[in-house]
């Protein structure tokens, strides 16, 4: 391109002196040019342009160039050879130069260059249109009925037709002409000049054919330049004989797994690969290709579709252990409910037979939620990485399995893209894998989806989109081989989109004609891509037809031995199915090695020193806000008086947790300040950009490192992200805060699937912690918790690590009597699960008349109701700080103690949230029946809060009034 800009310079500015440039370059002509840039010692070619008015110059370097092409510079060749082209036959044969370049060139030579200069930069503009579009009109459709892309037009740029020539101001008779090629293309291969005819063909090859790739909005020149590389260099895509018959042996196991299963249990929901049978081979190529780069861990998630024969044929799960699974009569062991086979996942170490190197497999169990499992994969992914010190994502990685629908359709897909890059977050890659059957469960991908391709959610992250034509094995190979490269070079997210179809209905037992009656007629007599691939081998020698049908014998048997050994299994047992162990962790029988509240009290020595960095900078020359320095100052006062408010609370708890060698991690959105202005973790310098502190970091030399960091505003996506995470390990807190407790239901769906159902479906072992903050205040919707300690104490005593949900407060973030003392967190001390009332009550139990249970803010609001009535011997006040598991044993020893008084459950929220409908069958577990327990609070309600101040404080008063109403139940009857 440079040359071509030289040439409109000395078009515009050197006609009259062209021949004084042209002795600047070495002045006389020769015959033969030895220089290897052929045309001037100074290693810049006289252009043909500026040399054109001396005849004798032109005449030389025409008879250097019909002896050899290779005696004059690229750039004469091109002119002479365009000369010769657009020449009449008759001229075309003539020696002398004097007619073809005289009466040709010299008398026209201005409008002449600057055809030249047009024509070649049309040809790059071509060039260009071929690498941007050339998707388009590729060959990806294995049935070849439909538009991958959802766009009918064909580009107006690509040269589909000799009549778009004249798009670029060119026709068919400059299709021999010969133009130099841009830097940005590597279709020449060792050549810098080709005919547009050849050129044509060659990005025709490249970018039309069973591969379509879309990569050109990246604004990366050197991650372009690369992928034009792996595309556009001729021959590139070549496999040796080895190569093709592995990729044969692997298309025979999936193509035979999936007929197995047919045979045997035909009226059976398996979600079968059939139509994407190319998915397998194409999941061990990437990770043989990411072995042989280094990588050793490999977590996965996929949808059911394809599942088990990729637990099969990819994580090599034992076929018994899978057939079993169709079993009616298999019994499920003690541990775990089990799920439908093809939600199961599965965690596995062996050898990677093609690197001769150690490699671990994870498929993530999930439900038929689709994509949810995507940030569940990431953060596990990450986790690992994190513990092994793997900070460039070179030992671990994840790939991604998706459906074509649910890619397109499900947000949280976007969610996790978006988490992608983010320092916290970032896995260092993600390869996604699309199997598109170009149809969702029944619905058209025409009324499915707005965008082109059901992959364009990931040109968000510039990541590069390879789709292929799964009926072509080798291109697949090719582009799964890409990919993995690619994430390895520049540790960004790929996708490859595998168009193909789907055989059958959605399921085995679905009938597809109802819907899509085209389609399927012509998958009936769509041949399978074993027997096209196959042939194809046999008929170029690669293998023979016996070798062939040994190696589907040989498989066919190892699913019958199988098949037969799977009958002597009678129970279901989920710890084999375990996607994330948790080694030593629990007794042999599965059980947690530790049930029982042990003491997590502190040293007063540590205690005061956690409290100490809380309320001091440890960086020299750090400049903050003053408003940060009045809340530390705060936090002084406080460690000075031996009392903490919630914030402190976090600090000890998190700070000694670090000390004993504990990972912590906590994220949300705006988690590092805390939304409201009271924790602080991370300081910012008022007057250098970028320069932080993380006060937890200092606490002690070899302590564990402390991860606080801001989310993306999302809470599917990082929940998930978080919950993937703590699968990691047993010996970290990883918590999860909502900007406010009622932004958790956008991540319900982790929640349902993953967090409440994990424990008794999967036996999967999770330490998640979820933080809701918020309180019932009239404006919004979640509880409060009410006392420091019990963030301290929760999460230094949770021997199982099944998730814990903590409403941590808003309104007594600040509020004097919601502090702790040191006491309570010294020595010998341990979690208080109930906390009874220690005041004027206890001095004559037997004459209280109303006991309360509550739990959260509204004790503040019953204590100080309490005292300005002046009952304070009348009514006892308990707190539950532990709901689930329920305290029985505590409970019963408080309705035991006040055995005259009536029994009350107060909570400020409606009766039909909250937690009364939880706690009332447990109350009345420990009292038998032979009391009720009463209902204070408000009314059932369809809405969680009023929005108005005003109502919200009348509702408040109303249900105060019925608590301390002795009379109130008189007379009544539950």
């Amino acid at each position: 391109m440079s040359q071509f800009r030289a040439l409109a310079g000395v078009l515009r500015s050197g006609r009259a002196g062209g021949s004084q440039w042209l002795r600047g370059c070495g002045g006389g002509p020769a015959r033969r040019w030895v220089d290897p840039r052929r045309g001037c010692s100074s290693g810049t070619a006289p252009a043909p342009s500026a040399v054109v008015s001396s005849s004798s110059y032109v005449e030389e370097m025409y008879f250097a160039w019909l002896e050899d092409p290779k005696n004059v510079h690229e750039t004469w060749d091109a002119f002479f050879r365009n000369i010769q082209a657009s020449s009449p036959s008759g001229e075309a044969g003539e020696r002398r130069p004097s007619a073809l370049l005289q009466g040709r060139v010299l008398s026209h030579s201005p409008d002449m260059a600057q055809k030249v200069v047009e024509d070649h930069l049309a040809v790059h503009t071509l060039i260009r249109a071929y690498q941007i579009r050339g998707h388009h009109v590729a060959q990806l459709d294995p049935l070849g009925i439909l538009e991958a892309d959802l766009d009918s037009f064909v580009p107006s740029d690509l040269i589909t037709s000799l009549d778009k020539l004249g798009f670029y101001g060119l026709d068919e008779s400059d299709l021999d002409r010969s133009f130099q090629l841009p830097p940005t293309t590597f279709i020449g291969g060792g050549d810098t000049t080709l005919p547009l005819r050849e050129i044509i063909r060659r990005l025709e090859t490249s970018y039309c054919s069973h591969i379509g790739v879309e990569f050109m909005f990246i604004n990366n020149v050197d991650q372009c330049q690369w992928i034009r590389q792996k595309i556009e260099t001729p021959g590139i895509m070549q496999f040796t004989n080895a190569e093709k018959r592995t990729l044969l042996a692997r298309l025979i196991r999936s193509t035979r797994f999936e007929d197995f299963l047919a045979r045997k249990w035909s009226s059976e929901k398996r979600f079968g690969l059939e139509g994407c049978e190319v998915l397998i081979p194409a999941l061990k190529t990437i990770i043989d290709k990411s072995s042989a780069a280094g990588i050793d861990s490999v977590i996965m998630g996929m949808p059911h579709r394809g599942r088990l024969n990729v637990l099969a044929n990819v994580i090599r799960k034992d076929l018994d252990q899978i057939f079993c699974q169709f079993d009616p009569k298999l019994e499920a062991a003690d541990e775990g409910s089990g799920d439908v086979k093809y939600h199961l996942g599965m965690y596995h170490e062996r050898i990677n037979r093609e690197t001769d190197k150690n490699i671990t497999l994870s498929l993530m169990a999930n439900p038929s939620h689709l994509e949810a499992v995507d940030p569940v994969v990431q953060g596990k992914a990450k986790a690992e990485q994190f513990y092994r010190g793997d900070t460039q994502g070179k030992k671990v990685m994840s790939i991604l399995m998706h459906g074509d629908a649910a890619f397109a359709g499900q947000g949280v897909v976007y969610e996790t893209f978006h988490l992608s890059e983010l320092p916290s977050y970032t896995t260092h890659g993600t390869i996604h894998v699309v199997v598109n059957n170009q149809i969702g469960f029944t619905t058209d991908p025409r009324v499915a989806r707005s965008s082109p391709y059901p992959t364009d959610v990931a040109r968000v992250v510039n990541a590069p989109i390879f789709h292929v034509n799964a009926d072509d094995p080798e291109a697949v190979m090719y582009v799964c081989r890409v990919a993995a490269e690619w994430r390895t070079t520049f540790n960004k997210d790929v996708v490859i989109d595998l168009v193909s179809y789907r055989r059958f209905g959605h399921n085995e037992m679905d009938e597809p004609m109802f819907t899509q009656p085209l389609m399927y007629k012509q998958i009936r007599r769509q041949e399978h891509v074993l027997k096209k691939y196959s042939d194809k081998l046999i008929a170029e020698g690669v293998v023979t037809l016996q070798e062939f049908e040994e190696e589907v014998a040989k498989y066919d048997k190892i699913c019958e031995e199988a098949y037969t050994s799977s009958k002597d299994e009678k129970i279901l047992h989920i710890q084999h199915w375990l996607d994330s162990p948790w080694p030593d962790f629990f007794t042999a029988e599965g059980e947690p090695r530790s049930m029982s509240c042990v003491p997590t009290g502190l040293d007063e020595e540590v205690l005061q020193h956690i409290g100490q960095t809380a309320s001091s900078v440890p960086l020299e020359d750090f400049k903050i806000h003053p408003g940060v320095s009045r809340i530390l100052r705060g936090r002084a006062e406080l460690v000075k008086n031996r009392q903490m408010d919630w914030a402190l609370g976090e600090y000890m708890a998190f700070g000694s947790l670090l000390k004993d060698g504990i990972h912590v991690r906590l994220s949300g959105q705006d988690v590092e300040r805390g939304t409201f202005s009271h924790r602080h973790h991370v300081l910012h310098d008022q007057e250098v950009d970028k320069r932080i502190c993380v006060p937890m970091n200092h606490l002690w030399a070899n302590q564990a490192p402390y991860t606080v960091c801001n989310s993306s505003l999302s809470e599917f996506g990082v929940l998930g992200f978080e919950l993937g995470f703590a699968m990691a390990s047993p010996n970290a807190l990883i918590l999860w805060e909502a900007q406010f407790g009622d932004f958790h239901n956008t991540a319900q769906c982790i929640i349902d699937q993953f967090i409440s159902s994990g424990q008794a479906k999967w036996v999967r072992n999770n330490g998640i912690v979820l933080l809701l903050p918020h309180g019932m205040e009239g404006m919004g919707p979640e509880h409060s918790s009410a006392r420091p300690e019990r963030f301290l104490q929760m999460s230094k005593d949770d021997p199982d690590h099944f998730p814990l949900i903590i409403f941590t407060p808003k309104s007594l973030l600040r509020l004097p009597d919601a502090r702790s003392s040191f006491d309570d967190l010294s020595q010998g001390t341990k979690f208080k699960r109930l906390i009874p009332d220690e005041g004027p009550v206890n001095q004559n139990p037997a004459q209280v008349k109303r006991v309360i249970f509550c739990t959260g803010k509204v004790y503040y609001e019953l204590a100080k109701e309490r005292k300005q009535q002046k009952m304070e011997k009348d009514i006892a006040i308990i707190r539950l700080e532990q709901i689930s598991p329920f305290p029985f044993d505590l409970v019963r020893a408080e309705a035991d103690k006040y055995v005259n008084a009536e029994l009350v459950w107060c909570q400020e929220e409606h009766k039909n949230m909250g937690y009364y409908d939880y706690v009332r069958p447990r109350f009345l577990t420990v009292v038998a029946n032979m009391k009720p327990v009463w209902y204070v609070g408000r009314d059932p309600a369809a809405a969680p809060a009023t929005g108005n101040k005003s109502t919200h404080l009348n509702e408040l008063k109303r249900f105060m009034d019925t608590a301390f109403n002795l009379s109130a139940f008189e007379g009544k009857d539950l």
